[in-house]
């Protein structure tokens, strides 16, 4: 039997969590929930409230799937990750168009990795949030072509994954690696300690 439930479809945040050596199934949602409607922004909303919130949002949502479907009692991790430009949440791209854009404004310039994490155990709830700065030098316009055309931008906050080839242009980061892939390891560890989970 898994120790926790990781409410998460991203295979990265489960080989980050299998890195901490936790137990885990998951726990997703059904064809009757629509989950990407959580991650509407609200008009105004700051990166860090929206992460915060989305990352709450499904949580509980989490917690009611679990109630819904009998499931055994367990701990309930979620996390969510943004990309932020300054004050603008730079989201999932719409399509190939939309992720050529978001690199476009990313190319050259700072922008801000904002990943919260919240466990919920025994009628209580944390949340944490990790947050990187990574530079990216200016990127040839073929390059971002190519990498949108790769299909890697889509379904990617920032029309990125760290991990992928456009790496190779990131002249500088700072904070963590396993939060700008989409769950912070140390942040992560501390709510699974906090519940009483050696990890």
């Amino acid at each position: 039997m898994a120790l926790i439930y990781l409410a998460s479809q991203s295979p990265r945040r489960r080989q980050l969590l299998e890195q901490l050596g936790i137990a885990h199934e998951t726990l997703l949602p059904g064809p009757d929930e629509d989950a990407e409607a959580l991650e509407t922004q609200e008009p105004g909303e700051l990166p860090d409230a929206y992460v915060r919130r989305v990352t709450h949002n499904k949580l509980k949502a989490a917690q009611a799937r679990l109630a819904r479907r009998g499931l055994r009692a367990l701990p309930v991790l979620c996390s969510d990750t943004t990309v932020a430009l300054g004050t603008a949440i730079l989201g999932k791209p719409v399509d190939a168009d939309d992720a050529l854009q978001i690199l476009r404004r990313l190319s050259g310039h700072t922008h801000r990795v904002l990943t919260a994490v919240s466990l919920s155990w025994a009628g209580r709830e944390a949340q944490l949030v990790s947050v990187s700065h990574v530079r990216f030098a200016a990127i040839p316009e073929a390059a971002l072509r190519a990498y949108v055309a790769s299909g890697e931008p889509m379904g990617k906050a920032g029309a990125y994954a760290i991990q992928s080839q456009i790496a190779g242009w990131i002249e500088h980061m700072e904070g963590s690696y396993s939060g700008i892939m989409g769950l912070p390891l140390y942040e992560t560890a501390q709510l699974l300690r906090q519940a009483g989970i050696d990890c």
